[in-house]
C-alpha cells in the first residue's frame, strides 16, 4: 500500500511528463540497449575472472592468519598488513592508483592494459574482505574439531584441509556471496579508466542527447545478476538456520 501510494505521488506530479522523457524512454532505450548490453558482457566476464581469483587469495591470506607457526610470524604480520590497508583504502582510488599510477612508472614488462590492472585492484581489494570472511570461519571451528582429527591420525595440515575448512566455507557461503553481490556492482567502477563496460557506454549514449534512460537500461542489466544472487544468499541463508 505505502509502495501504490510513492507510485501515485510519482506519476501525478506535475514533473513526471519530464522525468518519464528523460528517464525512461521507450526509444532511447531501444536504441542504447544492444551497446549497453554488449558493454555488460565485459562486466560479466571481468566478475567471474575476479571472483576466482578473490576466492583463492583470499582463502590463502586468511590460512596466513589463522596459522599458528612461530616461523611464519613475518608472513602473518604481512598479511595482517594487507588486509587493513586494502580494506581501508576504497576501491576507486585503488583502481585510480593501479590504473593510471602503474602505467606511468614506465616499467619495463609491467602491464598495462586497463582491464587487467583495474581487475588486479579490484581482486586486491575483494581479497582483503574475503580473506577477513574466511578467517571467521575457521575461528568459529571448535578446537576439538581438530583435536579430534589429530587423534585419528591426520597432520594439521590434513586437519586444516578435510576437518576444518569444509566446515568453515559452509558456514560463511552467504557473506562470501553477499561480498560478491558487491563486487558484481563495483565492476562498474573501472569505467573511470575509459574502460568500454555497461556503465561507460550507458554514460556515453547520455551525453549524446541528455536522456538518462541509457542509465536506467545499465541498472536493469545489473538488476538481472544480483537479483538471483540474493535471492540464492537469502536461500542458503535460510538453509542454513535450519540445518543449525
Amino acid at each position: 500500500m505505502i509502495i501504490g501510494g510513492l507510485f501515485a505521488i510519482v506519476l501525478t506530479s506535475s514533473g513526471w511528463p519530464v522525468v518519464q522523457e528523460r528517464f525512461f524512454s521507450p526509444e532511447a532505450f531501444q536504441t542504447s540497449f544492444p551497446e549497453v548490453a554488449r558493454g555488460f558482457w565485459l562486466d560479466i566476464k571481468m566478475f567471474m575472472v575476479i571472483e576466482v581469483a578473490v576466492l583463492i587469495l583470499g582463502l590463502v591470506v586468511a590460512l596466513v592468519r589463522t596459522s599458528h607457526n612461530a616461523a611464519l610470524f613475518p608472513i602473518r604480520a604481512l598479511a595482517a598488513v594487507y588486509c587493513d590497508v586494502f580494506r581501508g583504502v576504497p576501491v576507486v582510488i585503488l583502481i585510480y592508483l593501479f590504473g593510471f599510477g602503474i602505467p606511468a612508472l614506465e616499467l619495463s614488462g609491467v602491464p598495462k592494459d586497463p582491464i587487467l590492472l583495474a581487475g588486479i585492484a579490484l581482486t586486491l581489494a575483494y581479497s582483503a574482505y574475503v580473506a577477513e570472511v574466511y578467517r571467521a570461519g575457521i575461528g568459529s571451528i571448535h578446537q576439538t574439531q581438530t583435536d579430534a582429527a589429530l587423534a585419528v591420525g591426520l597432520t594439521k595440515v590434513q586437519a586444516m584441509r578435510y576437518v576444518v575448512l569444509p566446515q568453515a566455507i559452509r558456514r560463511v557461503r552467504p557473506p562470501i556471496l553477499n561480498d560478491f553481490i558487491s563486487l558484481q556492482k563495483d565492476v562498474a567502477l573501472v569505467s573511470i579508466l575509459g574502460i568500454l563496460e555497461a556503465f561507460k557506454i550507458a554514460q556515453i549514449e547520455t551525453n549524446r542527447d541528455f536522456n538518462y534512460t541509457p542509465l536506467i537500461a545499465a541498472a536493469l542489466l545489473y538488476l538481472l545478476v544480483t537479483i538471483p544472487m540474493a535471492r540464492i544468499l537469502d536461500h542458503i541463508t535460510a538453509k542454513g538456520e535450519i540445518n543449525s
